[in-house]
């Protein structure tokens, strides 16, 4: 649990950095679902490769909790990145944060806890053949969805673009599961090695044009809503996931409370534009009464 809450930390330090970076490269007037450009002007942006490289950081951390947690554990510690980036955004960018958005902190914090608290070890099922073909196929279909959602109203778009996002997040937390063999043979012959590249960069093009294009509370939603709950029902109903004995329901509330309290804080999907701290307003005033 100490990895995933370590990947949770990386990826939501890493979200203020990036968010920043990507409207910063954004071009006036573009208004495309995906632009695989941005991606490029991004990258000249020193604050997105530092994001990148907390990424790389937090990748490691969440394969290595893949390979010793269940999904449904892992997946709702990677949501709680959202209370990460809230508390960083109030700390480093002088954003307030609401008593609701402090409580929902908290109420993150109490469902990872209870998820700790039940959570047994990694489920023993090793997937099918079948299962890995289904997450390069659905690794696709976030393409398409990328591709389809271009030409939605900015609403619906951003949500969708966030779902697209979350599901290639998702078909990366599965693949990992799925990859036993790592050497260059049996990774050139496994589908799921091939679902893993693709999910993770359809997921990275979708959601960086879904943060740049649209409503961040809307689009972040729809990507927490894609990476936890399909991926966890995989994990318990084909790879075998299950609770320690008796704490059933204490796994299912604390997944529960986890996820709501990580959608209560979707508007920090994105670092927030206007990052002045107490010190500016009360200068701003100060120069207004003088």
């Amino acid at each position: 649990m100490i990895c995933a809450l370590g990947a949770a930390v990386c990826f939501g330090t890493a979200s203020v950095l990036q968010a920043v970076a990507a409207r910063a490269a954004a071009e006036p007037g573009s208004d495309a679902g995906v632009d695989p450009a941005l991606l490029l002007r991004a990258l000249r942006q020193w604050r997105y490769v530092a994001g990148l490289a907390l990424d790389g950081c937090g990748f490691v951390l969440q394969i290595v909790a893949l390979r010793s947690l269940p999904i449904y554990a892992v997946g709702a510690a990677l949501a709680a990145s959202l209370a990460v980036t809230a508390v960083v955004a109030a700390r480093l960018l002088g954003v307030r944060l609401s008593g609701v958005e402090w409580g929902a902190v908290g109420v993150v914090c109490a469902g990872l806890g209870m998820l700790g608290l039940a959570s047994g070890g990694e489920g023993h099922g090793t997937g099918s053949a079948a299962l890995a073909w289904s997450m390069l196929g659905i690794a696709l279909g976030v393409l398409l969805i990328g591709a389809v959602a271009g030409r939605l109203p900015e609403r619906p778009r951003a949500l969708v673009l966030g779902l697209g996002a979350g599901c290639g997040f998702g078909v990366v937390e599965v693949t990992v599961r799925l990859i036993d063999d790592v050497s260059p043979a049996a990774l050139l012959a496994d589908p799921a090695a091939y679902a893993l590249l693709l999910g993770g960069g359809s997921a990275f093009l979708l959601l960086t044009s879904a943060l740049q294009r649209g409503s961040v509370t809307t689009a972040t939603a729809g990507m927490v809503l894609g990476e936890t709950i399909g991926p966890a029902l995989v994990g318990v109903v084909w790879l075998g996931d299950r609770t320690r004995e008796g704490l059933e329901w204490v796994a299912v509330a604390g997944f529960v409370v986890a996820v709501a309290g990580a959608l209560a804080l979707a508007r920090f999907g994105e670092a927030p534009a206007d990052t002045r701290g107490p010190a500016d307003d009360a200068a701003e005033r100060d120069h207004c009464e003088k």
